[in-house]
């Protein structure tokens, strides 16, 4: 058995060995694609200013995950999915990967009206030339205004009107983004914790019970999470969990 382990690891290593040879030994034959980004062959002003968008507009695609995080349901229902977690006690399952991946996804799928909206009345007519930049941006503020006034609580909005020592708007609309997006994060999060406590209750009432059990039987040394995990892993099975936190997630927003 050992000859035969030997024997794959030494064929593994010449042939990851034979590999680097012979990458090295023909570098010529190799071509890698030249990407480059520049305005020094560029002629005229608008041949700059088009390289000058493009370089501004590779810089502000790394406002995207913020933006994703900060304007949108994404907050919300990653928290509870991280509550759900570590109620059921089951560490790392499911992975970090599956519930971000889950958390996007329903971003997407809740905020589509939204998007559908923008896209409509103002990047299209934007495209078409049939309105200016700053009508597109005023009209494709407004759903997205919309959609986060509605889950921010006028408290919160309030205290950062406060601090900033700003006078409160006449219209919904003139809330400028420095003060709703904040105030929308700590709606967010508050919403979330509720939520959050709402699933942890019968998941404690499982592990006092299990506990009282156990140091009535005089197991003193045994941890009651190795007993309640599969109690909570049934009970949240039988109630279909992920159905009914998902549903809860959807409706919340609407």
């Amino acid at each position: 058995m050992n000859r035969r382990l030997n024997k794959i690891i030494y064929f593994v290593l010449m042939f990851t060995l034979l590999i680097c040879v012979t990458a090295y030994a023909e570098p010529n034959n190799i071509q890698i694609p030249k990407v480059t980004l520049s305005v020094d062959s560029s002629k005229t002003p608008k041949e700059y200013v088009d390289n000058i968008k493009l370089l501004l507009l590779l810089t502000s695609l790394t406002f995207i995950p913020a933006m994703v995080l900060m304007m949108t349901s994404f907050t919300r229902i990653i928290i509870v999915f991280g509550f759900v977690r570590n109620a059921l006690s089951t560490q790392q399952s499911p992975p970090n990967q599956i519930l971000i991946g889950l958390a996007l996804f329903m971003t997407i799928f809740i905020m589509s009206p939204v998007y559908t909206k923008v896209n409509n009345e103002a990047i299209q007519p934007y495209l078409k030339g049939e309105i200016t930049q700053d009508k597109a941006i005023e009209i494709g503020s407004k759903p997205i205004k919309d959609f986060m006034l509605k889950q921010t609580r006028e408290k919160d909005i309030a205290l950062f009107y406060t601090a900033a020592n700003i006078e409160k708007p006449k219209d919904r609309y003139e809330v400028p983004f420095k003060i709703l997006i904040p105030s929308f994060v700590i709606s967010e999060l508050k919403t979330a914790f509720q939520m959050g406590f709402l699933i942890y209750v019968p998941f404690i009432v499982i592990d006092m019970v299990v506990a009282s059990i156990l140091m009535s039987m005089g197991m003193f040394m045994l941890p009651p999470v190795t007993i309640s995990l599969p109690f909570k892993i049934l009970l949240f099975v039988l109630a279909d969990g992920w159905h009914l936190i998902v549903k809860a997630l959807i409706q919340s927003f609407i």
